[in-house]
Formats: C-alpha cells, structure tokens, sequence
C-alpha cells in the first residue's frame, strides 16, 4: 500500500509530528508498504529515507511567527504530485488549506481525515474559561463544527489518534468513524534505566534532600500545557511533603514559567533533553509524571512515562486520563490546582512497593507504534475494499 500524507505540521528542525512520521515511515516499510509525506518547507526538494519512506517538500511561506514551519498556499503543486505517485491513500490532518487540497484532487485514491488534535478545545475553550462553560462554547463555535462536516462529507474515513478526541468531536457532531490510537517506541525506555544516583542528582538541584519526592513535568512551555496550575498544585502538596518538580520543555511561555519559580526553591525548568538515552534515564529515575492538560488527545508524554515505570498524576478529561492506569496513577479534577495537590498526595501516600510493582506491570502493557501502524494498515484496507465493492457493506 502507498500512503501519500499531505502534512502541514510537519517540521525539519524537529517535533513530535516529525518523530511521529519518521518512525511510521519506517515502520510501514518494513512491513511492506510505503508512506510519503508532502509538506510545505523553504524550497521544493525531495528526500528518500534509508529505512524506506520519502519526504517531499513543496515551496510555501513560512509561519509568521514561527518560521520553522511554513504553510501551503496552492494547490496545483500538491495535485502534481499526487498524480505522479499515484497512491492508494491520501492522509491528511490540518482543517485548513490541505483539507480541501485533498478533497478537491481528481485522482481516485482513498482519502482518509486523520484528526490529531482538537482546536476547539485548544484555543476557544481556554480563552473563554471562567466566561463560559464548555458547553456554551462549543455552541457558540458551532460554525467550526459545520464547517469540518462540509470537509469530511468528503472523505472515506475520519480517524482519531485516541477515545478522548473521538468522544469530543462525537459529542459536537462531527463525523468520526474510527479510533486508532497512537503508540510509542517502547523499546527506548524502560524501568531498569532507573539511576539513584541521577534521582538524587536530581532532587539535589531542587535543594531536596534524597529521600524527598520527585516529579516530572514534560511538554512545551505553552498555556494548552497549565504549568502554573502544576506549579500551583505542587507548592500545595510540599506543605504537608518535601515534593521537587522538574519541567522540561521549552516554548512561548519559558520565560513567564522562569518568573514563576522564581520563588519556588524545589521547582527547576530546564530545557528539554534530545539525547535518547538521557532522556530515557531522566524519565525511569524520577517518582512519578505529573501533567497538566486536559485536551491532550493522546498522551504521548503519558505513554513514554509509563513505559519507564512512573505512576501518573494526570487530569480526569482528554487523552492522559484514557490511558491512565489506576493502579499507578491518580486523576484530579481538570484545572483544578487544589485538586492536583490532593491527588499528588494520595499518588504517594500510597504504599511504595504496591505502587511500584502495578507501575513495572503497566510498563510492559503500552502500546508500541509498531502496534499502531498495523492496526491503521488493516482499517485503511477495510477503507479500500469497501471503495472497491460497497454492496459488500449492504449485504
């Protein structure tokens, strides 16, 4: 099978979509099909990966406030190659431009909506909390409900990376046909990279002494993320425990989340880790994954985490809270700071072993991304079967 993936998230310096589409390719290689993605960039040049995939970039303006994006603007340039790869399947993600690209090309092949994230909730709903309630936002963008549907009506399938976006998009009545939930690269993390050596190490640079509690906070420095809110919950929970938190990321609001600790002697943000290994040894040495966001559609971050052993302290709304075992982990009310301290006290009021040991078990549970692509493969199959003999869905 060819997949040709018309992708306007896509980033050469770096980022999840890119990690998650370099790691598909690769996958979708070896098990035999193909998966090429056209994104907009600085020049138009066309890359072909060693572990099999292709990158094809078409020449487009950059994003105005982030130039290591760019966006597509015209169409033709996109439709010729399509013609010339002539592919069984046509993915695509963003609502804007490439939406309609793909819906407008003439070539037959399947054309699939692969929603990964929700801008409803990522935006209207955060500018107009404590306005308004989730429910009357969500009435009051309807229009951007209405306006997907007219897109979607022209696709084969509408997929979701997990439950939590499907349920929400569900909920607004926007078409959803399938959930296919991501998974990570769980090879690269495990709880035997745990260090106390490092875990100390760690605690030390909160002024924590080592039999202190450590969490980890990961993810862009953004307002969707709620790090003041995790700031907020954690200098709570160190009233009644020595707790250190330490935020890895970078991002927009770096700098307000720097003025923020300022006081905080037990909080520390450092920039993120790219180094593999390190990270991976970051992530197993620490107690316990503490988060803030309730429209993750995933929960990417969550994954990696328990895939190193940590319990999690995640919200009860968006994609943490569906893969949250409550063997390890405590969910408190989303955006909710005295709520998230309460949970981090329970999370390690709990016994020590018991919470290890369910951890370790949840560990070797998560989902791989080789698990992901070969469910997507077989649903894009159904997809294909069905455009070829739909009476067989009737019968």
């Amino acid at each position: 099978m060819r997949i040709v993936d018309v992708n306007e998230f896509y980033s050469p310096t770096g980022g999840g979509v890119r990690t998650y589409l370099e790691r598909k390719m690769a996958i979708l290689a070896a098990l035999g099909h193909e998966l090429i993605v056209i994104a907009p960039g600085p020049a138009d040049r066309e890359e072909r990966r060693s572990e099999g995939g292709r990158l094809i970039t078409v020449k487009a303006p950059p994003l105005p406030f982030d130039r290591n994006y760019h966006l597509f603007w015209d169409a033709p340039p996109v439709w010729r190659w399509l013609d010339r790869l002539a592919p069984d399947v046509v993915e695509t993600s963003s609502p804007w431009k490439p939406a309609w690209f793909v819906a407008d090309w003439p070539g037959d092949a399947a054309r699939v909506f692969f929603m990964h994230n929700d801008n409803m909730a990522a935006y209207p709903q955060r500018w107009f909390e404590g306005i308004a309630s989730v429910a009357q936002v969500e009435r009051a963008f309807g229009w951007y409900s209405r306006y997907m549907n007219r897109f979607l009506a022209r696709f084969d399938a509408v997929v979701t990376n997990g439950p939590a976006l499907f349920k929400r998009l569900a909920r607004r009545g926007v078409r959803v046909d399938a959930s296919m939930p991501l998974g990570i690269e769980r090879a690269h993390f495990s709880p035997a990279l745990r260090d106390e050596g490092l875990r100390a190490d760690m605690l030390a640079s909160c002024r924590l002494p080592a039999d202190a509690r450590l969490l980890l906070g990961l993810g862009r420095h953004h307002p969707e993320k709620r790090w003041p809110m995790v700031i907020d919950a954690v200098e709570r929970a160190a009233r009644e425990r020595p707790v250190g938190l330490i935020l890895l990321g970078d991002g927009v609001e770096r700098q307000a989340i720097q003025r923020r600790i300022a006081g905080s002697p037990h909080i520390r943000a450092c920039r993120p880790v790219y180094q593999r290994e390190r990270f991976a040894r970051i992530l197993a040495s620490a107690d316990a994954l503490i988060h803030g966001s309730e429209v993750e559609p995933f929960g990417l971050v969550a994954s990696e985490a328990m895939a190193a052993g940590l319990p999690l302290i995640v919200p009860d709304e968006g994609g943490c809270a569906e893969i949250a075992d409550p063997r390890c982990a405590e969910l408190y009310a989303a955006r909710d700071a005295a709520s998230a301290a309460a949970a981090i006290d329970r999370l390690f009021g709990r016994d020590p072993l018991a919470l290890r040991r369910a951890a370790l078990k949840a560990a070797r549970r998560v989902r791989t991304d080789r698990e992901h692509a070969v469910d997507l493969i077989a649903y894009y199959q159904s997809v294909l079967d069905q455009r070829r003999a739909p009476w067989a869905s009737a019968a």
